[in-house]
């Protein structure tokens, strides 16, 4: 999926400091990807605090919409580099075209993986049979020795499996004592699931404590419990940097996300009257500083500036359509890229 948004923040992501045992709160926020019947998404990853949970750099949460009013998703050709994007759907069907070649269909239970690399691009549109759409998009920074890599895809069936009450489908990397590793690739220690309960169940999930994590809510509320004592503080005040700091146990609601820091070996995930439907992602501290902006990840402001450069020149402007970025089997015209900043990239959050 591309970002949007007309006026996209050039972030430097640094390396963060690790907070102690407390469940930080994050809340999203509303972003319209389009034009006048924009398809709403909401976004935990990047906000101002948090930037990354390992190599997990975006994470947007959209639906459940009816097609019929939002248009569903329609998404043209635009860029991608140093990143992989990672489709996963609970309702509708997405068709993903890329400059690789590739051609391929997402439904529940699949996981569709794009590596960028040195530079891709791709087109994602919801297919006519879709009358619900429903997911997330996710995207993992590439670290320094990868990030420059031939871009490829990857598409998998993911099986079902049982942790308590709970049915876990693991789509990329492993869990603790849950099934085989997902067969995606990735390039640093990660994670990514997701946890399905029924109202009143209840499951303890094994963690990597060398892994921090994020629970991201898609049907809640979900309490979770990171350690013996259920000291949770729901009516905490905000910290510096305006997330919310519960103790060792908090109740996320809809579209919430919970940052879990390293040094745990499990969560506790609690349902109440309702369903519960989380996503898990987890890695070990991603420790390289990267800049992001509208479809690019690099490391300084040239990086990302050139990157536009070349898209706006040989794709937009048809000097090399076979160029960097390549082309891909798309009726209509590829996205242009938004203007830069005026000033060159400073530090943010």
């Amino acid at each position: 999926m591309s970002n949007l948004e007309k006026d996209p923040l050039e972030l430097l992501c640094p390396p963060e400091g690790r907070q102690g045992p407390a469940v930080q709160v994050l809340a999203p926020r509303e972003v319209p990807l389009g034009g006048p019947r924009a398809m709403n998404v909401r976004r935990t990853l990047p906000q101002r605090g948090r930037t990354t949970i390992g190599a997990w750099c975006f994470a947007d949460h959209y639906g459940p919409d009816d097609v019929a009013e939002s248009g569903g998703m329609v998404v043209p050709p635009h860029p991608h580099t140093g990143l992989q994007t990672v489709s996963w759907l609970f309702e509708g069907e997405i068709e993903h075209r890329d400059s690789t070649g590739s051609r391929e269909l997402v439904r529940p239970g699949q996981v569709n993986l794009m590596t960028a690399g040195r530079g891709i691009s791709h087109s994602e549109v919801s297919t006519p049979a879709t009358t619900r759409l429903h997911g997330v998009q996710l995207w993992v920074a590439l670290p320094d020795a990868s990030r420059d890599v031939a871009p490829f895809f990857e598409h998998d069936e993911i099986a079902p499996e049982t942790v308590d009450d709970a049915v876990v489908h693991v789509f990329a990397g492993s869990l603790p004592g849950v099934g085989d590793e997902a067969s995606v690739t990735l390039f640093s220690p990660l994670v990514g699931a997701q946890i399905d309960l029924p109202a009143g169940g209840e499951a303890w999930i094994d963690l990597d404590p060398a892994f921090e994590h994020g629970v991201l809510v898609d049907a809640g509320p979900v309490r979770v419990t990171i350690a013996a004592t259920d000291d949770e503080v729901d009516d905490s005040p905000a910290d510096a940097d305006g997330l919310t700091v519960a103790g060792h146990a908090a109740t996320l609601g809809w579209s919430e996300l919970g940052y879990l820091p390293t040094g745990h070996d499990g969560v506790r995930l609690t349902a109440n009257d309702g369903p519960v439907r989380v996503i898990l992602l987890g890695g070990v501290p991603f420790g390289e500083e990267i800049v992001m902006w509208w479809n690019f990840i690099g490391r300084d402001h040239d990086e990302i500036a050139e990157s536009r450069r070349q898209w706006q020149s040989e794709v937009i402007g048809r000097d090399n359509p076979d160029g960097r970025f390549g082309r891909v089997d798309y009726e209509g015209e590829p996205l242009p890229a938004p203007e830069l900043p005026t000033v060159r990239l400073k530090p943010r959050g």
